[in-house]
């Protein structure tokens, strides 16, 4: 399970250091794809492969389902890890998660996100004070938080 934040920064060549806490769980190769709300989603093959076959299952005839499978899996690349703990994030990637050089590293459970410093800064700081009201909203009270 993926789980925690980590602060790393980009380099002019688009290579990023994957927590070294993150790397046996997520193989020597995995996916970084477009996330949503300007993050880069993270996943091992074998959650990749989990999200393709549910994606797969989408009916074609459905509008959103066309639209999301376009936004995601277009933006997918598979990467490598170099002897550093490295990956290089193409620069579609990059530009749509607007990364700079100050960039933070979550764990979400079944995947990473990458985020620029400024974009999960201000998603923190916009929801951090709703989170009571998110958390009620999602759990009914039987799960103990």
């Amino acid at each position: 399970m993926f789980i925690g934040e980590y602060h790393h920064t980009i380099d002019e060549k688009g290579r990023i250091i994957i927590p070294a806490k993150f790397r046996d769980e997520l193989g020597g190769n995995f996916i970084i794809t477009r996330g949503i709300e300007d993050c880069l989603f993270v996943y091992s093959l074998e959650n990749w492969n989990r999200i393709v076959q549910k994606l797969s299952s989408l009916p074609f005839t459905r509008k959103d389902a066309r639209v999301f499978n376009r936004f995601f899996m277009s933006g997918a690349t598979s990467v490598e890890l170099d002897k550093q703990g490295r990956v290089n994030v193409s620069a579609p990637l990059i530009d749509y998660a607007k990364l700079q050089k100050d960039c933070v590293i979550i764990g979400t459970g079944d995947r990473l996100e990458i985020w620029s410093l400024e974009s999960w800064n201000g998603f923190f700081d916009s929801t951090k004070n709703s989170m009571s009201d998110i958390a009620e909203n999602l759990f009914d009270e039987s799960v103990n938080l």
